[in-house]
């Protein structure tokens, strides 16, 4: 058999020689130094020669200094032999001036071309890399796959002689996994060191479009910061190494740990004296394809790289982590260990091996590691589009749980994410998903002439009416700038608004229109809340047995929307704790030793009933509902929502519920419409609603993209008015007006600039907001002094309205008064109720209309049953 022979050569440059040969009879010194013109006196007995007791033929026996192996006449294994040195013609005809260095693309192709030649040859790829598998001796009778698993496993480091040799064989083909599970595959030394050499050859090649070698960047920038986690897009690994891409997401464990150690080599490789700050180098994936909801995991996901988005409800500190560790057995002295910690149960010494004591053993050395627990709950809004606030991929674990088990009785496992890479999500994220189409069709949008008023049909069309909520939650749903001068005066931008109102008014449908409408919204109930449960409260962790906090409702909502019904059954000491969140978005904690200030950075939109289940239009606002003065005020818009009896409204009220029940009867096939928003609403002129997802689209581009400035603004105007509020407020007794509502109603302005894409607040973003904040303050007033507030007020709330519907509140107003008339008079209505022309024509020149034809044309005066008789100068109205 032939003489095997590996040359090491160590940093030092030194050479040093490591021979192994078979005892068997006529072999010769080795390759080395057997080649043609090289003769060499063979061994003269098996006991002899470099494994002999005897001294080779022709040196000499020296007992003091050991045996010398570079002997008389071997120093001619190394003379000069021309016709064995020089190369092969073929390849080099180029000088080496006349090479340029290859870019990492074209070195790529170069390394892809030479792999294709080989395995048309049938030699292997690893002979590039110096394993010998081929054998010039004729008489070697070992087959070729032998030999290779020989090399494979040489290059392992060497292997026990009792291991099963197929475990270890030259891969020519990865995906061919010969029945074999994926876990069980990519354990074996060969699988395992081509994925390795696979994975190195990804970091060190892949370019982007221009070019530009990826990861050499990256790892620059790691190395400056001393950071020790390179992030790898799953995508590009799928583009580049399929292979690798299908087998990390079934044996993630697995192959990180292979990934760690092909990307420290790659580091060491470009930085030698690296491991000196970061001992581990920590490959991260991102951009997993396919996102998982908690509420899906299930037993199949087990051992699996998942991708899962949520809030994190509780943290504790960094903590230290065990993860290796050796003890000293104090009667023997002897050391146990190492013993590396798994993540299931605590490992401990049984007894000395030496000395067969139980203990006790101290710790000798011990290694540990930084570690995070976090809890982590479903997205707020669990929706298709919502925006979480953490975004985790990791290995889905399951670990024994002894107090599960106590409390049910039987084998029960918990379930934990070990976290390979978290990345947050806010808005900014939400504003990278949209599309180039999606942007395009935003900006066409925002040049209707009428966007406003189609955004606010737009909100909950399927709810009759009340078109001053519509504006009102569409104003929140964008919302103002949020302004904080050297960071230390903080102004909110947010708009918070409270609907009250008789039961029955649709406030609960508007609540859950915009929780799906809004990028992020918790909804809660004032009934089901507590204060802690709004806010935040404080409990022990499981694990590391310290006081976490858990996040409440408003906290769950930061830079997003909290929607809380029945706001009238929460008791007064939980609604004060919202005080600060609503005001200054921040929530200051001082439980258990911890004291911090938490973020609740989110608008309030809030829905009460009044005292008694209905609303008192002879009392004021404050004596209607059971809130306080500093509460109330912390709202921006007030909506006060009356069920009136008009029997006009009333009949055309139910024919809308009607239709909107047969169009979406799940049995009506034929007619149907595919959502509310194609529905024409009949309480409103023919502008066209935005369908929901764009409108959701457009919402998120508005706040992310616009940021209004108010150089532009009237402030004049805005000084005025809320000098006429607070002189009215003082006169009627109803709601205070303080420097808040000011704040009120620049925000107002800017959320109207805002919904038409507008970079500075123009006169009518002005108006919108004084009509907005004037219908406000005049819905809370007794219904004695409503009538005078509106006529004082009338040219700011006949700001963008149209004017048939200001003849048609007029007109609505003078049937009331004779209906009124006539059940005091007579005691009973007539079926027809006639307005003189004259009356109307006096109202309608007091808000300067002059011109009633285009009015009594109209679809708006025919749908409410009015009538015009020209001869007679009348208008009819039939019940």
């Amino acid at each position: 058999m032939s003489l095997i022979c590996c040359v090491c050569v160590r940093q030092d440059s030194s050479e040093s020689y490591h021979m192994a040969t078979s005892p068997s009879r006529g072999s010769r010194r080795g390759d080395l130094t057997s080649s043609p013109g090289r003769d060499l006196p063979p061994f003269e007995d098996e006991s002899e020669g470099l494994l002999g007791e005897g001294p080779l033929p022709g040196e000499e026996e020296d007992e003091g200094d050991g045996e010398e192996l570079i002997g008389d006449g071997m120093e001619r294994d190394y003379r000069a032999i021309p016709a064995l040195d020089q190369y092969e013609a073929e390849g080099l005809d180029l000088d080496d001036e006349d090479l340029s260095e290859l870019s990492p693309g074209a070195r790529a192709a170069a390394e892809e071309a030479m792999r294709r030649r080989d395995r048309e040859q049938g030699i292997s790829g690893r002979l590039r890399r110096g394993l010998l598998y081929e054998s010039e001796d004729e008489d070697d009778e070992r087959p070729a796959a032998r030999r290779r698993r020989l090399a494979e496993r040489a290059a392992e480091g060497g292997a026990g002689e009792g291991e099963d040799e197929e475990m270890i064989e030259s891969i020519e083909n990865l995906e061919d996994m010969k029945g074999h599970s994926v876990r069980e595959w990519v354990s074996m030394a060969a699988p395992r060191l081509e994925i390795y050499n696979r994975f190195k050859n990804f970091l060190r090649t892949h370019v982007d479009e221009n070019g530009h070698n990826v990861f050499k960047e990256k790892i620059s920038d790691m190395c400056k910061e001393n950071k020790e986690s390179l992030v790898v897009n799953y995508e590009d690994l799928a583009a580049r190494e399929h292979v690798l891409a299908y087998f990390l997401p079934e044996a993630p464990a697995e192959m990180i740990k292979v990934f760690d150690e092909a990307a420290k080599e790659v580091v060491l490789a470009m930085y030698p004296k690296y491991d000196r700050i970061a001992h581990e180098i920590h490959v991260r994936i991102c951009n997993l394809p396919l996102v998982e909801e908690l509420r899906s995991l299930r037993q199949l996901h087990l051992n699996q790289l998942i991708r899962t988005s949520g809030v994190v409800t509780s943290c504790t500190s960094v903590l230290p982590q065990l993860g290796m560790v050796k003890y000293n057995c104090n009667k023997c002295n002897f050391i146990l260990g190492p013993f590396f910690q798994s993540q299931n149960q605590e490992v401990k010494p049984g007894s000395c091996p030496e000395c067969q004591s139980l203990g006790p053993f101290e710790i000798n050395m011990e290694e540990v590691r930084a570690a995070q627990f976090f809890t982590q709950g479903p997205s707020p809004s669990f929706s298709a589009h919502q925006q979480a606030a953490l975004e985790l991929t990791g290995i889905y674990h399951n670990n024994y749980d002894g107090s599960l088990n106590m409390a049910n009785g039987f084998p029960v496992f918990a379930t934990v994410i070990l976290a390979n890479h978290i990345a947050r999500r806010d808005e900014g994220v939400a504003m990278a998903e949209l599309t180039d189409e999606d942007v395009k069709a935003i900006v066409a949008l925002s040049k209707d002439e009428r966007i406003g008023e189609r955004i606010f049909a737009s909100i909950g069309p399927s709810i009759y009416g009340h078109e001053d909520i519509k504006r009102a939650l569409a104003l929140s749903l964008f919302g103002g700038e949020p302004k904080n001068p050297g960071g230390k005066h903080k102004v909110r931008g947010d708009i918070n608004v409270l609907m009250c109102g008789d039961p029955g008014t649709a406030k609960s449908q508007f609540l859950k229109y915009v929780e799906k409408v809004a990028s992020r919204a918790v909804f809660t109930t004032g009934q089901g809340a507590s204060a802690v449960g709004l806010t935040a409260y404080v409990q022990r962790h499981p694990v590391s047995r310290e006081w976490t906090l858990e996040a409440g409702a408003l906290v769950l909502a930061d830079r997003g929307v909290c929607l809380i019904d029945e706001f009238d059954k929460m008791n007064d000491a939980d609604r004060t704790s919202i005080h600060e969140a609503m005001e200054q978005q921040s929530i200051s904690i001082s439980k258990a030793g911890i004291v911090t200030s938490l973020q609740a950075r989110c608008t309030v939109i809030a829905a009460s009933n009044p005292i008694g289940g209905r609303y008192d239009p002879s009392l004021t606002f404050s004596e209607n509902v059971d809130l306080t003065e500093p509460i109330v005020s912390r709202f921006d818009v007030l909506c006060v929502v009356r069920d009136t009896v008009d029997p006009v409204q009333d009949e055309m009220l139910a024919r809308f519920v009607v239709g909107s029940h047969i169009k979406h009867h799940p049995s009506n096939k034929e007619g149907g419409v595919a959502s509310l928003e194609e529905m024409v609403l009949p309480n409103t002129s023919d502008v066209p609603p935005i369908p929901q997802e764009l409108l959701k689209k457009y919402i998120i581009y508005a706040k992310e993209r616009v940021h209004p400035k108010l150089n532009q603004m009237d402030q004049d105007k805005v000084a005025r008015i809320y000098s006429d509020l607070r002189k009215e407020s003082m006169a009627t007794g109803s709601i205070p007006i303080t420097v808040r509502h000011i704040e009120s109603m620049i925000r107002m302005a800017e959320a109207h600039a805002r919904m038409h894409l507008r970079d500075y607040v123009l006169e009518d973003d002005v108006n919108m907001a004084i009509r907005v904040m004037l219908e406000s303050f005049i819905d809370t007033q007794k219904f004695s002094v409503m009538r005078s507030m509106r006529k004082t007020f009338a040219r700011y709330l006949a700001f963008r309205r149209d004017n048939n519907e200001l003849l048609l509140f007029i007109l609505k107003q003078l049937v009331a008064e004779q209906v009124a008339y006539q059940r005091n008079r007579y005691g009973a209505q007539s079926d027809t109720i006639e307005i003189s022309e004259k009356d109307l024509q006096d109202k309608a020149r007091q808000i300067n209309i002059h011109n009633l034809s285009a009015f009594y044309d109209s679809d708006l005066f025919r749908s409410n049953k009015f009538s015009h008789d020209n001869k007679k100068k009348l208008i009819l109205q039939q019940f």
